[in-house]
């Protein structure tokens, strides 16, 4: 299981640094077209798609790194089993949640290809399947966070960055 989430956590790494690297990219080129008076029309739809991608790969590893909202100061100081009980809840919801929106952001993604992006000329289904990506991603890392706590594995706390593990 551990290694499951290790490759899955790479692919999604992976996937938010690339458009990382894309929207840096893609940046630079405007800047330098705009400092030198020829800009590429192409460059702000670009830095769009690249960001929303960016953001689609990220959801998922913001909430199994505990970046996204969280009301922990709460929940993490009240007694005995409730926390973990908590951190399981959280998992259920929002894994229950992003399956049940996962058909209807389908939907969405079906809309983008009678569309096309002005600019890049892309149907626009590329676009809008950051959306379906991000709630994949959310159901994926909710569930492994249901799947590590109810084995054992992990307790559901979220990752910690070595700069923030108390000495």
């Amino acid at each position: 299981m551990h290694r499951t989430i290790q490759t899955i956590t790479f692919i999604a790494r992976l996937g938010a640094g690339l458009a990382f690297a894309l929207l840096l990219a893609v940046v630079l080129i405007q800047v330098i077209g705009r400092l030198t008076g020829a800009s590429p029309v192409w460059t702000e739809e670009l830095t769009r798609f690249a960001l929303l991608y960016m953001v689609a790969f990220g959801a998922g590893l913001a909430f199994r790194s505990g970046d996204l909202v969280n009301v922990d100061v709460i929940c993490e100081f009240l007694p005995g089993k409730l926390p973990w009980l908590l951190r399981l809840l959280a998992g259920l919801v929002t894994a229950g949640l992003a399956l049940y929106l996962l058909p209807h952001a389908w939907r969405y993604v079906a809309i983008g290809k009678m569309q096309t992006a002005p600019a890049l000329g892309i149907r626009m289904d590329f676009a809008h399947f950051t959306v379906f990506l991000m709630i994949a991603g959310l159901a994926l890392f909710g569930a492994l966070r249901i799947f590590g706590m109810l084995s054992g594995t992990e307790d559901g706390l979220p990752d910690k960055k070595p700069e923030e593990v108390d000495n």
